[in-house]
């Protein structure tokens, strides 16, 4: 990835980096995505790794392995990289990447977002895209979960 951001930066091409687990792909995932991706010509995913989301998530989560995961964000048109890092947060990856801009859903605060003294040290932005209502892995597996629990 260093190499391919090296060649990026020669090319003057803006590069875009959010992050997340992805676990469960839906409506509000695209958004996100899609909306990021028009802010600069490269988007580039951080993806959690397995192990990453088990510490944050607990257990039970994953659903779906980061081989699964990655096959799938693959495949929307958004996405031109995939990065699965295996650190709780993805400070290292930001560090190396060094984006030009910064994306996370509006749910996140500003001060709290991981990488944003970073990115804005280096003359980058930071930008939260409001998320979508009703639109959450967490919020669906419980609908799952509820939905199984119905005679």
């Amino acid at each position: 990835m260093l190499d391919i951001r090296k060649r990026l930066r020669e090319e003057g091409k803006k590069v875009v980096f959010t992050n997340g687990c992805f676990d469960i792909i839906h409506k509000g995932h695209i958004h996100l995505l899609k909306r990021a991706k028009k802010l600069g010509d490269v988007l580039i995913v951080g993806l959690n790794s397995d192990s990453s989301i088990r510490r944050i998530k607990g257990k039970g989560r994953p659903i779906f392995s980061e081989k699964d995961r990655a096959f799938v964000l693959s495949s929307v048109d958004a996405v031109d990289y995939i990065v699965i890092f295996d650190e709780d947060t993805p400070l290292k990856l930001i560090k190396a990447i060094e984006p030009d801009v910064l994306v996370k859903g509006s749910d996140w605060k500003k001060n709290s977002i991981v990488g944003r003294e970073i990115v804005e040290s280096l003359g980058g932005r930071v930008v939260r895209i409001p998320v979508l209502k009703g639109f959450s892995t967490t919020s669906i597996i419980k609908k799952l979960r509820k939905y199984e629990k119905t005679p």
